[in-house]
Formats: structure tokens, C-alpha cells, sequence
């Protein structure tokens, strides 16, 4: 175990990289003196040799600050890429397919088929209990918990059995997405150039993460970790990894084939069942919504 988990958090002098180690926050280029640890980007830069210098600065540590008192940011400011799964659960593309009225269709895994992704923008991000403002600009804003893999490396065209290899960390995502601007309503069901995947998926605040990454060595099996997500202390979804169609690997492997992702760049992996659009529900003004993956901590926000 590495005892630490790597955030962003705010200073006097702006945003820099810090540490967390038990209930202290410490800051990173400080604490390894490493003058060019000022950000997490550039840690995950030099991921190879700073996990290192990370392990061994942080097993002898004094006295730092209150995590309690630490104003965190999103841990990655600002990823390069943001490369989100879609209907990568098999329970979440069946109550997708049963609310918009078309055909489930085979597994697309057993059928031979590739993981399939969409991007996000890089300033959708927003801070851990960070306020997102969302409701003015759409009516059916919908949560989704997922969990966020960092890259630590330059990769590609990595096999599957050597994708994990390139993962730094993880971290805890919330797809939000305005479903009433899934669909352009003056292009005719059935076109191409129908769905809107920047409008329903890019607005600001779309995609809060954190609260940090915890490192990859710490978490040796992604594909067996419990993730559950509240509407005001309602549960709403509560899943398991285990359930998703494409694995990470299987994910990285495919992205990798053809485009290069670079240290910082993120893959949000899928949600499972649970969904606003699944149930008809909606986030309104006021309410809170706190996510939770096993073995890497919890995410709260609240809706304007």
C-alpha cells in the first residue's frame, strides 16, 4: 500500500499538487523536494520515477494540515482528454433501451463488437463539492457514478494484457448529462446529425471528479470494486466493476489502437442502471448528490 493518495488543492499561491496521508494534506513539491511536483499534471508526467520519490517522502512525515480545513480541486487540472464509455453495463443499455422505445439489440462483446467512447470536454471538470450550475441550461439533468482511470504514461497500440500497466491511478467521476439535449429536435428522427453528443455532455460543471487519485498499486484489481451514488441520501445506484461489458484493459487497449493518450489524459469506464432517464427522474435546484467508489473515497456536489 502506498499510504498517500495524490489531489489538487488551493493555496495561497493558486492550485498546486499535494498529498494526502491520513487526515494531513502536504504539499508535494515541498514534501519530496521535487520543485517541479507543483501540479499533478506534472507528477503523472513523471510518473515512473515520482511514484517512488512519492512512497518514500510520505513514509516519514511530520506534521501537515487539516484535511478537513483543505479546499481540494479536481485532481487533474486540466486533462488533456476526457474519454467517456457508453452502455458499458449491461444493466444500464438495457433500461436505456427500454426508456427510448428502441430494441436492447445482442451483447456487444459476445457479438464480436469494440468498446465504443465519447469525449468531454476538459473544462467540464468541476471540483469536488464544487456548486454546478446546470439547470438553466437544461431540464433533465441526470447523474451517473463512474469510475475514472488516470494515465501515467504515454501509451499506444498497448495489448490487453499490458494496458493496466499504463494506469497511474483512479479516481471518482459523475457523467452528468442534460438528456433533454440528447436530440436535435429540427433534424428528423432517424438522421445522422440527430443526436448531440457535445450539447447533452459538455456543458460546464459536466464532469465532476476527485476527490483524489488514489494510486494504481493500491487498487490491484479495478474490475471488482463497489460504486453507489445518492440523490439527497436516496440511493439511486449501486453496482459493482464486476458488471461491465469491456474491462479497463479491454478500454485502453481500444482507445490506444489508434489514438495516443498521455499522462493526465482520463477514461471514465461506464454507469451502471440507475440513472435519472432510467426512472423518470431528474435533478432539481438544492439537490446533493454524493458518490462513492470502494477503496478510493466519495464525491459530493450540489445542484444550482
Amino acid at each position: 500500500m502506498s499510504g498517500y493518495k495524490l489531489a489538487t488543492y488551493e493555496s495561497e499561491n493558486g492550485s498546486r499538487a499535494g498529498l494526502v496521508v491520513g487526515d494531513q494534506v502536504f504539499d508535494a513539491a515541498e514534501l519530496t523536494q521535487q520543485p517541479d511536483y507543483t501540479s499533478v499534471l506534472s507528477i503523472l508526467e513523471d510518473w515512473t520515477h515520482a511514484k517512488i520519490v512519492l512512497q518514500r517522502a510520505t513514509e516519514k512525515v511530520g506534521a501537515g494540515w487539516p484535511l478537513a480545513e483543505t479546499h481540494l480541486r479536481a485532481p487533474v487540472l486540466w486533462p488533456g482528454a476526457i474519454y467517456c464509455a457508453g452502455a458499458n453495463y449491461r444493466d444500464h443499455a438495457k433500461e436505456m433501451a427500454e426508456r427510448t422505445g428502441r430494441p436492447l439489440g445482442p451483447d456487444p462483446k459476445e457479438s464480436g463488437g469494440k468498446p465504443w467512447h465519447f469525449l468531454k470536454t476538459p473544462r467540464s471538470v468541476a471540483d469536488p463539492g464544487a456548486i454546478v450550475s446546470a439547470t438553466q441550461y437544461c431540464t433533465k439533468l441526470d447523474w451517473e457514478v463512474e469510475l475514472a482511470a488516470v494515465i501515467g504514461r504515454e501509451t499506444k497500440a498497448v495489448p490487453v494484457e499490458e494496458a493496466l500497466s499504463c494506469v497511474a491511478g483512479y479516481t471518482v467521476a459523475n457523467d452528468l448529462s442534460a438528456r433533454d439535449l440528447s436530440q436535435r429536435a429540427e433534424v428528423p428522427v432517424g438522421s445522422p446529425f440527430r443526436p448531440d453528443w457535445v450539447g447533452q455532455k459538455c456543458f460546464d460543471g459536466a464532469c465532476p471528479l476527485g476527490p483524489w487519485i488514489v494510486p494504481a498499486d493500491d487498487i490491484p484489481d479495478p474490475q471488482n470494486l463497489a460504486l453507489k451514488l445518492w440523490v439527497n441520501d436516496a440511493i439511486k445506484q449501486d453496482s459493482n466493476t464486476s458488471e461491465m461489458i469491456f474491462s479497463l484493459a479491454e478500454q485502453i487497449a481500444h482507445i490506444s489502437a489508434g489514438m495516443t493518450l498521455y499522462p493526465g489524459d482520463i477514461i471514465l469506464t461506464g454507469t451502471p442502471a440507475g440513472v435519472g432517464m432510467g426512472r423518470g427522474e431528474f435533478l432539481k435546484a438544492g439537490d446533493v448528490v454524493r458518490l462513492e467508489i470502494e477503496r478510493i473515497g466519495a464525491l459530493t456536489n450540489t445542484i444550482a
